[in-house]
């Protein structure tokens, strides 16, 4: 065989024409990164290295600066020093390097608390509020709760003897009822599940239920000696909590609505709230306890937990909307504490001193924070609203000034858990957008974005 032979046959023991046609004759095995070339033309990809003339898939030219920067970049770290790109075995000093910036990546996550960052990425926080209305003799008493905006986006406001009705979609106000004495002013309101019926608490010891869309009366509920200052809805039993120290649970269906009386409260009960999940029911007095009751067990003998680490009458109560086992309340003026509970094991979870009168607690649906309303008091929080994140409890942004020397007297969200509307006493009702918008939902992030991610992947 000459060498003109030799010649031709070598190129053609790779040819993939040939592994094709006769993948028997010819076994190449190929390497690790592409175990099988049978398919692959490698003539074609040959000619396209190798041929100059061919410009279609050549990319644009670039000039002589952008190149030289490009390879300074590519064989130059970033102090300077000379290192090669994509090998395979790099230095161990440069692997124990990087591995130690992830991990401090991961340690600044754990003090800086993530909803402060998720805060500032996703909202602005707000400086002002964004409405404002008159609220004239509105009723400056800790001890009542004259404000409650309903699922049907209604807010209902007690305003010395009348209560009026707002409809927040259509902006425009209403009387729902007027009473003609004094004495038997409304003094706490709140509406029911569906949105339609507005229980409403008097300093005469009446309670009755209304009916918001016809404006009539439903019902009057009978079994309090004295003021009602706070009732609390979970399904079709109302709980009532008045200055005669009882609770009493009524069933509006039943034609005897009296259920169950607790008396455990060596003082006015002045707050009460059942959890998202209708089991628990948590009560505030003025004797600074706070009672945990089992809806199957409402009797003063078979109460959950008695928390006394409060020094004030606890008016400011509520349930944490993704953890139905917590339970925020809040302590008045000898005391200002806002405390977490873990209403399962009867723990406390935490406690802020905030140096001043909690009035008002609202958990935020869309981000893990609690906000909270003041009256008076010696510290930062006097007569302001903050915002907490949970569970770290770090104050987010500055607190908000209600008014200039007027306590902010109850909070109230919107349906949509969006906005936060305020009543203090300098008679007025402001609206807050703190709360929205909500975050981007867990389910539009892919798996490569959690690859991507040094801070939340595991693997190095």
């Amino acid at each position: 065989m000459n060498e003109n032979s030799l010649t031709r046959i070598q190129p053609d023991w790779y040819s993939p024409t040939r592994l094709h046609d006769t993948p028997l004759d010819y076994d190449f095995p190929g390497d690790r990164f592409i175990p099988n070339r049978s398919l692959m033309d490698l003539d074609q990809a040959h000619t396209l290295l190798t041929n100059r003339t061919n410009n279609k898939l050549r990319k644009p030219n670039f000039n002589d600066e952008y190149r030289r920067k490009m390879e300074e970049n590519l064989k130059l770290d970033v102090e300077g020093r000379p290192f090669r790109m994509m090998v395979f075995r790099g230095s161990p000093k440069l692997s124990r390097q990087s591995t130690r910036l992830i991990d401090e990546m991961r340690r600044s996550d754990k003090e800086i608390p993530l909803q402060i960052n998720e805060n500032r990425r996703y909202r602005k926080f707000p400086l002002k509020a964004t409405r404002a209305l008159d609220a004239p003799l509105l009723s400056d008493d800790y001890y009542s709760n004259v404000m409650d905006w309903g699922k049907s986006n209604i807010l209902a406001v007690v305003l010395g003897s009348i209560l009026y009705i707002w409809n927040a979609q259509v902006q425009k106000a209403g009387v729902l009822m007027e009473v003609k004495r004094e004495d038997d002013c409304p003094t706490s309101v709140a509406w029911s599940d569906d949105g339609k019926i507005v229980a409403v608490g008097c300093d005469s010891s009446k309670l009755q239920l209304w009916d918001a869309e016809t404006s009539r009366l439903v019902r009057d509920l009978q079994g309090h000696q004295s003021r009602v200052g706070c009732v609390s809805w979970n399904g079709h039993i109302l709980t009532s909590g008045s200055k005669d120290r009882a609770i009493i649970n009524h069933d509006v269906r039943a034609r005897s609505n009296l259920v169950s009386v607790m008396r455990a409260h060596r003082g006015e009960v002045c707050g009460v709230k059942w959890s998202s999940t209708g089991n628990a029911l948590a009560s505030g007095g003025n004797d600074n306890l706070v009672y945990i009751w089992d809806s199957l067990k409402t009797s003063s003998r078979h109460y959950m937990h008695r928390f006394n680490e409060h020094h004030a009458a606890v008016k400011a109560l509520a349930w944490c909307p993704y953890s139905s086992d917590v339970l925020a309340s809040g302590g008045g003026i000898d005391d200002g504490c806002l405390k977490i509970w873990n209403t399962q094991k009867g723990t406390c979870i935490s406690t802020n001193e905030t140096g001043a009168q909690i009035c008002g607690l609202q958990w935020n649906r869309h981000h893990k924070e609690i906000l909270s309303g003041h009256g008076f008091g010696t510290g930062e929080s006097h007569c302001q609203l903050c915002l907490w994140s949970y569970p770290s409890m770090a104050r987010i942004g500055e607190p908000l000034r209600h008014a200039s020397s007027s306590r902010i007297l109850h909070l109230s969200q919107s349906p949509d858990g969006l906005t936060v509307v305020s009543a203090g006493a300098d008679e007025t009702l402001r609206f807050w957008e703190i709360f929205g918008p909500p975050q981007e939902s867990s389910e539009n992030v892919t798996h490569l974005d959690n690859l991507l991610s040094l801070k939340a992947s595991a693997v190095r």
